[in-house]
């Protein structure tokens, strides 16, 4: 019932507030809250009149309809309360020192000083509260309460839209469970591919042994970049009959062929150039989408939760109310739920919406096999702004209908399963708790959304703030460069081009043993990575001496067949192997290159930059900044043409340091810097290298360079040190500017080679 209006005066507005005796002060100030941005605590109510201060419900009833409102500032609250205390303290020593005068008796029957002494722990309580180190989180909380009494009014009066919105999901995600659709899946992916990709990943990193817990997590992102690029997004789709551009014309019904396969609706385009008409169905069965391969979010993440249950991992299909949806597994690795983003091919980084799309999210439900879960604090660092947004239904009905939801999916589940699944959403649920104060992801710039044409994404405001395309870390941590078997190739090159020049061969000779080897590594790239193994030709036995140095590096073997044939295969772990072959294939290259621009090659010309021996390897790599996962820091010295050293704010200056591990120190004598794939703009055109004898403490020049231009891509280029170089154990590379840094904030290179002195 309305008790009364009241007219409530703040600054230059004035607000007719209805004041209901059953809600009281409290929601009263709520109501201010919402037409003043004021928070409760920090409202000051007094009669317009007599300035007389509303503290509790009975001062409500005694005033006139006249009130201010009146914002207290966070200081003087704090003043006050400092005045308080000490008014209360000055308080209780009047009463001891009056007890002290009486010999010690009570001044009264007690409870006068009871009273005050528990007025004061009530002020110095407060008080402490207000200087502890986790003030913010006081201040959240109280927000968070504030939000949700705010919620009781805004909420819809449609309490079953939030059961019927997630439950078609539900029936979604019983399909994944399928042995038919998940064997139809497994069909289609190059398994040993991803996990040969796996297992090197893992190696880059330095572990060569890794657990089957480390392999899985490493096979499920292969398998999240392999989706990315086999499956194909739509904006409109090409013509069925020309293949050329075009138009919406609006939707149409599903044909049975198209309902078969869970097409609801069907959009209709019409071709550019021949005017034929083209049907999308917007398919739900994953079992399709295997044979069609594209769609947008819906279809990405229906299709790639089915390849995640199709090779056993726990996985959710996760539903944004703001229009996207993408996939949640469990990671034995991480202890926790994953978030993975098929479109955009992004993992763990579950604040992309937030922060880098710029999305208002409101809700964010997790939806598996064995229940249904509101996730979204994993995806929100702004849970008050979240709440104000989640007006559907109460916090209370909604966690009730979800556990209802998950009552009923577990139904059928045995007790142990059942316990198992109860303490993982403890867990859960505390996890979900802390990431609201994380600050992980405090240094890592996230980008807009990349699927999808640029006019969609600006449409849906999902954009971003900036141009980047990719996340990037600007606090890179330290990485250990595992680049030894990149030293062990460079070197073995020098016994073959000596032999080359021994037997007197031709440099139109030499270039074509290099292609007949190279032609046989390809062979050994093409076959299995656990089995590797391929004949050679009876013609070019007698070129095998030549290679042996090559075929050691690589961990390969010659070996005579039960036929009498000369076979190279594997000697040690085939992952060795992996993670040196394409290194050979790209040095080959090189080579080949650099050949073609000696007229001869004599014994004058075994020397550098032809010859690289003694490329410095192992150390510690730490940059201005890294591109993730793509363009780290250790990237520059992999040895391989497909990676890259990426610093998304560093054309106008940035810098990478190398640091020599185990005290070693070396003189450096020359180096390599190669051009990146792509984006020539990037290219590095000014910088100086310096070196340290004490771990970077001092610093001195041993090279300077500017205006230099890569006229091709992968385009090495070789600099010899031409002072007088000290022993160092630490490398530095000031790039100070990239080649265009009106149009462009970024720097890339594909490789740095550091070569040190033979001694």
């Amino acid at each position: 019932m309305v008790a009364r209006q009241f007219i409530v005066s703040h600054k230059d507005s004035i607000f007719d507030v209805d004041y209901d005796t059953e809600d009281g002060l409290e929601v009263f100030k709520i109501q201010l809250f919402s037409l003043t941005s004021i928070p409760p605590h920090l409202q000051q109510i007094t009669g317009e009149d007599d300035d007389q201060v509303v503290s509790d419900d009975s001062d409500l009833t005694g005033m006139s309809n006249k009130l201010k409102l009146i914002k207290i500032n966070e200081e003087e609250k704090e003043v006050k309360l400092q005045e308080s205390i000490a008014a209360v303290v000055a308080q209780q020593n009047e009463e001891e020192s009056i007890r002290d005068i009486l010999g010690g008796d009570d001044v009264s029957d007690g409870s006068d000083v009871v009273h005050v002494s528990n007025e004061l722990k009530e002020l110095l309580s407060t008080a402490a509260d207000l200087m502890k180190s986790d003030e913010e989180l006081a201040r959240m909380l109280q927000a968070e309460e504030e939000a949700l009494m705010l919620q009781e009014f805004a909420v819809s009066e449609q309490r079953e839209e939030i059961g019927q919105k997630i439950r078609p999901y539900i029936s979604q995600v019983q399909m994944y469970e399928d042995p038919v659709r998940q064997e139809a899946a497994r069909k289609t992916v190059p398994r040993e591919e991803l996990e040969e990709k796996a297992l090197v990943s893992l190696a880059k990193e330095g572990n060569f042994k890794p657990s089957k817990t480390e392999q899985d997590h490493a096979f499920l992102l292969q398998l999240l970049f392999w989706f990315k690029q086999s499956f194909r997004w739509v904006n409109e789709p090409p013509c069925d009959g020309c293949g050329k551009d075009t138009v919406a014309q609006g939707m149409d019904a599903a044909l049975p062929s198209e309902t078969q396969y869970g097409a609801a609706r069907v959009e209709i385009y019409r071709c550019n150039s021949c005017s034929r008409i083209t049907r999308f169905p917007r398919y739900n069965d994953p079992l399709k989408l295997l044979e069609t391969r594209r769609g947008r979010c819906g279809e990405w993440a229906n299709c790639f939760t089915l390849y995640c249950r199709a090779f056993d991992y726990e996985s959710r299909l996760i539903l944004d109310f703001t229009d996207h949806v993408w996939t949640e597994c469990f990671s034995e690795f991480l202890g926790r739920w994953m978030h993975l983003d098929p479109c955009e091919g992004v993992f763990d980084r579950p604040l992309l919406y937030e922060k880098g799309w710029n999305k208002k999210l409101n809700y964010v439900i997790a939806i598996a096999k064995d229940g249904v879960y509101d996730v979204t604090k994993r995806y929100t660092r702004k849970w008050v702004e979240v709440l104000s947004r989640r007006n559907i239904t109460r916090e209370p009905d909604l966690l009730a209908t979800l556990h209802s939801m998950t009552r009923e999916c577990r139904r059928s589940f045995t007790t142990q399963i059942l316990s198992v699944l109860e303490d993982r959403d403890k867990i859960e649920s505390e996890e979900l708790e802390r990431s609201l104060c994380s600050t992980d992801d405090s240094s890592v710039s996230l980008p807009g959304r990349q699927s999808g044409n640029k006019e969609w994404r600006i449409a849906r405001s999902e954009i971003g703030s900036d141009d980047r395309c990719s996340w990037s870390c600007t606090s890179c941590p330290i990485r250990v460069c595992i680049d030894e078997h990149v030293t062990k190739i460079y070197n073995a090159f020098s016994p073959l081009l000596s032999r080359c020049v021994d037997h007197s061969l031709p440099k139109s000779r030499i270039v074509e043993i290099l292609k007949i080897f190279k032609g046989i590594l390809v062979e050994l790239g093409n076959s299995s990575y656990k089995t590797r193994r391929t004949s050679i030709n009876p013609f070019i036995l007698h070129l095998l001496p030549y290679f042996e140095e090559l075929i050691n590096a690589l961990s390969l073997k010659s070996e005579i067949d039960t036929d009498g044939k000369v076979d190279i295969c594997l000697a040690a772990d085939p992952v060795n192997t992996s993670l040196g072959l394409p290194v050979v294939l790209d040095a080959l290259d090189d080579l080949i290159n650099v050949l073609n621009n000696f007229d001869n090659i004599s014994k004058v010309s075994l020397s550098w930059p032809l010859i690289k021996v003694n490329r410095i390897h192992s150390g510690s790599v730490l940059a201005s900044g890294e591109e993730l996962p793509s363009g780290i820091a250790t990237s520059a010295f992999d040895g391989l043409r497909t990676s890259k050293w990426e610093e998304p704010d560093g054309a106008r200056g940035c810098w990478i340091v190398y640091k020599l591990s185990d005290s070693q120190m070396h003189k450096l004598v020359a180096y390599d810097i190669m051009s990146a794939n792509d984006a020539p703009e990037r290219d590095p055109m000014d910088w100086v290298v310096e070196g340290s004898h004490d771990g970077g403490s001092s610093w001195r020049i041993l090279d300077k360079q500017t205006s230099q231009m890569f006229k091709n891509r992968f385009q090495r280029k070789s600099f010899k040190i031409n002072s007088d170089s000290v022993p160092c154990n630490t490398f530095r590379f000031q790039f100070l500017a990239a080649r265009d840094v009106q149009s462009n904030s970024r720097l890339q290179l594909g490789s740095i080679d550091l070569y040190a002195s033979s001694n």
